[in-house]
């Protein structure tokens, strides 16, 4: 046998390479929990993998502050942004539970049990939680389970010789110690050559070779172990997570949203003309589906497939009555242009859009289940389990409340709440504007809280009135000289009456306001300005058709949306 250098120092380089393959086997292991996660939520047709459960409790519980910022920061990626987070702290915790498993197994098979217990709770506590919901999870903790143990025997490098018995892994071409344990072996010179194992515990027809410390060293031959089975799990996890991903697809209802036909509208809205101002960069009158902003708790988009979709009215009415798709599609559809708002729209942000809607009337369907005494709320309910509460006094008013089934001209896009979705104008959108909704549980507000409610937000949100300033946007120098100073304003269901600007806290100047087909959406306008070389400071407010004029007042989104003066900050040359 041959001795090899010394001691203390190579040791301890021995175990900082061996904690680093420790770490490499934990994110192996969550990779591996990763994919198989994902594929037993492709088979099960549970709402997504153990990420996805955890990222919506982790939504649940986000503060309102941390949603305002979330949006108004990372706007339709927050979500994406919330999952990479996620992964992110999963693959440090994978890391560390994979370097301390090198010293003792138990321990990272601990790590893994609270890997279990956070995705079990997550998927537990989702309110369409069923037995199905936890599969994704205990198979994922199974699959990292699994890599630990096989993976973690690998990244020693030296056993130690003394007094004891070895255990041969039957995965390794490699006398190994058993997982999660220091192997002791007798003195070598005991142990008998054989046939398949000439010159000690080396690999086959390999001589031992010692340190100093009486090591037997196994690096090389681990090492290629090590790398051959972690190619194989980087094999499997991907392999998983793309099975996955293909099964999912089944589920897609996207060639039905593309495919299915809307019939036309009993009563239409059309367009007076000059609702679109011929001013270049002002939002146009009608926001494009694929622009329209997109609000909500949802990380992976409901796929509803319309032929079981249901609405089911109940509670405080004397008849209940469940629709399918079709008897909405049976009904009178009605078609209106209405402007959305969501509540954590900073003053002039981006989370407003106009859309032409087209749906059966919400008023008509809780007409017929009949509305008793005392009912002053829907509790509106999405098939991933979102709820708001909507005014029965609104919705009864007269206004076009619908239960929209199109957008634009096109059935519903997932995003937005296909096959159906509400659409109640003049409230903000986490009490007006359900999407994927198959419940409504006709109750009272002081009974039930919605989703938001329960967090802090008014329990009824009627939309502000606001205006936002388009052009110029102050990114870039202006030309002194005639400049358009435009935008968009809204006061749904009540209806803009004026906008007025100013420059430098200077006198208030009325601008010139484009036509509207109704109260319900909003309004462009523009007002030309002789601008001076300098910097300027524009302001813009509107004033509804209340008498009603916007506040100066700054107010945060929470708890019933934001208020204040939209400004730019301008550089004329």
């Amino acid at each position: 046998m041959t001795l090899k250098g010394s001691g203390t120092g190579r040791r301890g380089d021995r175990d900082r390479g061996r904690a680093g393959r420790g770490a490499i086997a934990g994110l192996l292991a969550a990779a591996a929990a990763l994919g198989v996660g994902q594929f037993v939520a492709g088979l099960t047709g549970a709402d997504g993998s153990p990420v996805v459960a955890v990222g919506q409790l982790q939504i649940d519980f986000t503060p309102p502050w941390l949603k305002n910022f979330a949006i108004s920061e990372f706007g339709a990626d927050d979500k994406l942004v919330l999952v990479s987070g996620i992964l992110v702290v999963l693959g440090i915790f994978a890391a560390v539970i994979g370097a301390a498993a090198t010293r003792r197994l138990s321990y990272g098979m601990a790590g893994l049990a609270v890997f279990a217990i956070v995705g079990l709770t997550a998927a537990a506590t989702r309110p369409t939680a069923n037995v199905a919901s936890l599969l994704p999870t205990l198979a994922a903790t199974a699959a990292a389970a699994t890599v630990m143990y096989f993976l973690i025997p690998l990244t020693s490098s030296a056993v130690r010789r003394g007094p004891g018995t070895w255990t041969k892994a039957p995965w390794l071409d490699t006398w190994a110690e058993a997982p999660g344990q220091e192997a002791d072996l007798p003195a070598v010179p005991d142990l008998p050559a054989s046939p398949d194992r000439p010159a000690g515990l080396g690999r086959v027809g390999e001589p031992e070779e010692l340190d100093e410390d009486g090591e037997v060293d196994t690096a090389e031959p681990r090492r290629r172990s090590f790398l051959k089975a972690s190619a194989a799990t980087v094999g499997v996890a991907a392999g998983a997570g793309l099975a996955g991903r293909l099964l999912a697809e089944r589920s897609s209802v996207t060639t039905a949203q593309k495919t299915l036909r809307i019939p036309k509208p009993s009563v239409t809205e059309a367009l007076p003309p000059g609702v679109n101002l011929n001013v270049p960069g002002i939002s146009p009158f009608v926001t494009s589906n694929a622009n329209f902003y997109r609000v909500d708790t949802a990380i992976v988009l409901p796929q509803v497939d319309p032929g079981s979709w249901q609405l089911r009215i109940h509670g405080m009415v004397n008849r209940e009555l469940t629709l399918s798709f079709d008897d909405l599609l049976k009904r009178p559809l009605i078609e209106d242009y209405v402007t959305l708002c969501c509540v954590s729209n900073p003053v002039a942000g981006p989370y407003i859009g106009n859309a032409l809607w087209l749906g059966a009337s919400l008023a008509g369907v809780l007409r017929e289940a009949g509305i008793q005494a005392g009912a002053d709320q829907l509790m509106c309910t999405s098939v991933d389990g979102f709820t708001s509460g909507t005014p029965v006094q609104t919705v009864m008013d007269g206004r076009d409340a619908l239960l929209a089934v199109a957008m634009n001209g096109t059935a519903l896009p997932v995003a937005h709440g296909f096959p159906a979705r509400m659409v109640v104008p003049g409230l903000y959108g986490y009490v007006s504007a359900t999407k994927w909704v198959t419940d409504i549980n006709v109750t009272t507000f002081a009974n039930n809280y919605a989703y938001w409610a329960q967090r802090g937000w008014s329990q009824q949100a009627p939309i502000k009135t606001e205006c936002r300033i388009d052009v110029p946007t102050g990114a870039n120098q202006l030309s002194a000289g005639r400049t358009a100073i435009a935008g968009v304003a809204w006061a749904q269901h009540k209806g803009i009456d004026a906008v007025h600007v100013r420059v430098d806290n200077g006198p208030w100047n009325q601008a010139t306001l484009a036509a509207v087909p109704g109260l319900d959406t909003w309004r462009q306008w523009v007002w030309e300005w002789d601008a001076p070389r300098g910097n300027h400071m524009i302001e813009a407010r509107a004033t509804d058709a209340t008498g009603y004029t916007q506040t100066s007042f700054d107010a945060q989104p929470e708890p019933n949306g934001a208020s204040g003066y939209p400004m730019v900050s301008v550089a004329v040359a």
